[in-house]
């Protein structure tokens, strides 16, 4: 595929965009309902195609957190149908009347709800992310071009093709969804370059992708984040629920971005939590990287680095930090986390209150596992991405995140004197 087919995508996304706006609430659902189903039905061949891309990572070899991100099995192909069903069943945004007055002349003024256009969606090795972006962009009004990473290649082919059926079945433009099919590098280049016809761009994957696309990008971009996730046991924190919570944020999904990737742990339970936690994590085989007060009761874990305290492992390894303090821990994750999802255990209200408020991330929780920060958890059908900036999104993008608006005005005549 030469550079130039990008840019006649573009073009195409770019005329039919009003058409998709049109669209009506019932349309667009029955189009996701049916594109469900051909998922499903498709499932063998979209297994097929999985299997082919996953026999190239590994033979490039690939990383087995990224073969796990990048597989496909019937019961996640169930669950992105679900996703799209989700989606269908979520109100539409378009048209949504955000806030309304009237000026003392009679003016009245409404902010309402519309579609972006067009949005480019970047991403790396997983293929869910194909029929995720669709669901979304497409129910929120607006017309989708991806560029998936190499190596999902044949998934994201099989995937979009399923999606371009069902629009066509139901009667749509199957260009809503475009999929730059090549694993040509400078085709994402040229994507990035193609501001007169795509509205916004939205990267999703690791941190030398996020940065590429922020840092090259014409068109804006909506930035997602990386996700070196805190976990911190409190002084006054269950024990066993921090370890229930702790080996779930760890080891349920290594290769995910709301995995936890690091410990804090106050010094007055630690001669209590870290046995429990080296009992733990070595059931896990989960390596330990510890500083030199929580190494003392460790006696298994390597000495961390600096540079260990702010790391995404993606992988089956952990950073943990003592701290003296609260203070000291909401200091601490401040300063090395990515400002994606952190959790605090504690049975102290007020201790949990100072964490919300006082961590800088796009999702705070207390007593519950950073494995929640998804779109699909949060009911929002899917995601097409965790935003970690604090500008137009934040936290997992839904439906909402992805729409703009403008201001309808109406009066009688009147005149500005």
């Amino acid at each position: 595929m030469s550079i130039s087919i990008v840019e006649t995508l573009c073009k195409t996304a770019s005329a039919i965009k009003y058409d998709v706006q049109k669209l009506s609430t019932d349309e667009k659902n029955r189009a996701l309902l049916t594109a469900a189903d051909k998922l499903v039905a498709n499932g063998d061949k979209i297994l097929a195609a999985n299997r082919e891309d996953i026999e190239n990572g590994r033979a490039a070899g690939m990383k087995e957190a990224m073969i796990d991100r990048l597989t496909l099995t019937k019961a996640r192909i169930d669950q992105i149908a679900e996703g799209l069903r989700q989606v269908a069943a979520l109100p539409d945004p378009v048209g949504e009347v955000i806030d309304e007055f009237t000026r003392p002349n009679g003016m009245q003024i409404r902010k309402v709800r519309v579609p972006m256009g067009v949005i480019g969606v970047i991403y790396e090795s997983r293929p869910n992310v194909t029929a995720d972006a669709f669901a979304l962009c497409f129910k929120a009004g607006s017309a989708v071009i991806l560029k998936g990473g190499s190596d999902a290649i044949h998934s994201n082919i099989a995937i979009t093709d399923t999606l371009r059926e069902a629009l066509s079945d139901c009667g749509i433009d199957p260009n809503a969804v475009q999929l730059i099919a090549t694993t040509d590098r400078a085709a994402t280049r040229e994507l990035m370059s193609m501001r007169q016809y795509v509205d916004v761009l939205i990267p999703r994957g690791g941190a030398g992708l996020i940065r590429a696309v922020v840092e090259n990008s014409k068109i804006p971009v909506i930035e997602t984040g990386t996700g070196n996730c805190h976990i911190y046991v409190d002084k006054d924190a269950d024990l066993d629920m921090a370890i229930r919570i702790l080996i779930n944020a760890k080891t349920q999904r290594i290769g995910v971005c709301n995995a936890a990737e690091s410990l804090v742990v106050h010094r007055d339970v630690a001669d209590r939590f870290f046995p429990m936690l080296s009992e733990a994590m070595k059931e896990y085989n989960v390596v330990l990287r510890a500083d030199a007060e929580a190494g003392k009761f460790l006696p298994f874990a390597e000495p961390a680095t600096e540079e260990d305290f702010g790391t995404e492992y993606l992988a089956l390894m952990l950073s943990v930090k003592t701290v003296d303090s609260l203070e000291e821990a909401i200091e601490h994750i401040n300063r090395y986390h990515t400002g994606h999802s952190d959790c605090i255990v504690t049975g102290n209200e007020e201790a949990a209150g100072r964490f919300l408020r006082e961590i800088d991330s796009a999702c705070v929780y207390v007593n519950v596992s950073t494995r929640f920060t998804d779109g699909f958890e949060f009911g929002f059908g899917a995601e097409i991405g965790i935003s970690t900036q604090k500008l137009q999104a934040r936290g997992p993008m839904g439906l909402r995140e992805i729409t703009s608006y403008k201001y309808q005005i109406t009066g009688q005549g009147q005149v500005r004197g």
